[in-house]
């Protein structure tokens, strides 16, 4: 199969290079309105986002409420920056990762609590390991003291 052959673009200037995309840096932070959104309440410039509240710039995530910056995230709370995450609360910079409570920078985990630069754990504490049991107990407990 025969493509045709693109036509050469026209040459781009440092300058007019740089002017142009200030103008749609600028642009896009002007914008306000949330794109292809469903039921989403009090969002500014969410995507393909559902029935999210008081969230800024999500992108394809659902039932997050008073997050900024996620992505592919799904029932999520007071949470920043986190990308396929489920489940998390007042979490930051978190990736691939379900039911964090208070953790930043956790790549693949499952069920921490105050952790910080952990990849691939569950069920700790403060970057500390406890059986099952034991984290549900201690994290009912912290979770009742800190409100």
């Amino acid at each position: 199969m025969n493509l045709p052959e693109a036509k050469p673009a026209p040459r781009l200037e440092p300058r007019e290079f740089a002017r142009l995309f200030a103008e749609l840096v600028k642009e896009h932070g002007n914008r306000r309105e949330n794109e292809r959104c469903v039921q989403c309440v009090d969002c500014l410039r969410c995507v393909d986002s559902t029935f999210c509240k008081a969230s800024r710039e999500l992108a394809r995530c659902n039932y997050c409420v008073d997050c900024e910056g996620c992505i592919d995230s799904n029932h999520c709370f007071g949470s920043r920056t986190l990308v396929g995450c489920t489940h998390c609360a007042e979490s930051d910079r978190c990736s691939r990762s379900a039911y964090l409570e208070r953790c930043a920078d956790c790549d693949d985990c499952r069920y921490c609590f105050g952790c910080v630069g952990l990849s691939g754990r569950e069920f700790h504490i403060l970057n500390r390991p406890y059986g099952r049991s034991e984290y549900f107990k201690m994290t009912v407990e912290l979770k009742q003291s800190l409100r």
